[in-house]
């Protein structure tokens, strides 16, 4: 169990379908919002479905409110996916995404979706984790993530078209597991 404040108990725990719900219910919003994530913003439920839902070695996981709390348990207040990077040759390197419900924002969640994300690729076997595209604008993700060891090693100039403040660039960032 971590335990993030008073009133936010949560476990991390691999994703059932029956999670589905709760993981669409935060995603949906992040998605649209069109912020952060460069899916598309009119994506589907059955085409983010299809997308975050990974089987091994990759792994779909959530955080979920426990019942200890003065709240019930079993909500989904983040969620996280990885998967092998590349196919082949680059299959060793994982690849992780993490969403957390704006209500939840700035709790811890996304920090233990990552620690989590770590250990679990790091048992399937991968070497490395690498984040393809994080939004330059997106410094609170940034800052998190090197926090966490990772570094950045390419920003690709306006290669994310933000909805409020246009072109910003998308920076690659890696560690090693």
């Amino acid at each position: 169990m971590c335990a993030v404040s008073q009133e936010t108990l949560f476990d991390i725990r691999p994703a059932t379908p029956d999670d589905w719900p709760g993981i669409w219910s935060l995603m949906e919003p992040v998605l649209r919002e069109g912020e952060t994530f460069t899916w598309d913003r009119d994506t589907t439920e059955e085409a983010a479905r299809a997308k975050w839902m990974k089987e091994a070695p990759g792994q779909t996981f959530v955080a979920v409110r426990t019942a200890d709390g003065p709240h019930p348990g079993g909500e989904v207040l983040g969620t996280g996916e990885f998967h092998a990077n590349q196919a082949g040759g680059g299959s060793h390197v994982a690849n992780a995404a993490y969403m957390v419900s704006s209500k939840h924002s700035g709790q811890g969640i996304a920090r233990a979706l990552c620690a989590y994300s770590l250990k679990e690729a790091k048992t399937a076997g991968f070497r490395a984790m690498q984040f393809n595209a994080v939004v330059e604008s997106n410094v609170r993700a940034v800052w998190l993530w090197q926090s966490m060891g990772f570094r950045i090693l390419a920003t690709v100039p306006e290669a994310f078209n933000h909805p409020e403040i246009g072109y910003v660039g998308l920076h690659v960032m890696y560690r090693k597991l």
